[in-house]
């Protein structure tokens, strides 16, 4: 059943009712701290979810807070395999000792333009 946050316009208490979707305009909500009827709905509390961030729709999204969505949602085992997936071909054998009468190339450093 859902819950719904209100918060009084007369004590600025916040308190929460449990109202199904169908009994949601029959509900009646009163301040149990000082019993005030004037009390108006708290939508900024009932939109964060469990990690505490704010519900986006799909249309509000940008990139990163969909691929953080995503990686959100996938087990530690299904990251790891994901990384070991990109990143295979990356050969670490660069460090391996070469061949004798072999050397590295070195690299210029790159020129900075001002």
């Amino acid at each position: 059943m859902p819950v719904y946050t209100f918060q009084c316009c007369k004590c600025d208490h916040l308190f929460e009712l449990f109202a199904s979707y169908s009994n949601y305009n029959k509900v009646k909500a009163e301040c149990p701290k000082c019993k005030s009827k004037k009390v108006e709905r708290s939508y900024g509390v009932d939109l964060q979810n469990m990690t505490g961030s704010v519900i986006k729709s799909d249309e509000d999204m940008k990139l990163g807070d969909l691929a953080n969505r995503n990686r959100d949602r996938m087990s530690e085992d299904h990251k790891q395999y994901l990384y070991n997936k990109h990143n295979k071909y990356k050969d670490p054998s660069f460090n391996k000792p070469l061949p004798k009468g072999m050397s590295r190339i070195k690299r210029k450093p790159k020129t900075k333009w001002t």
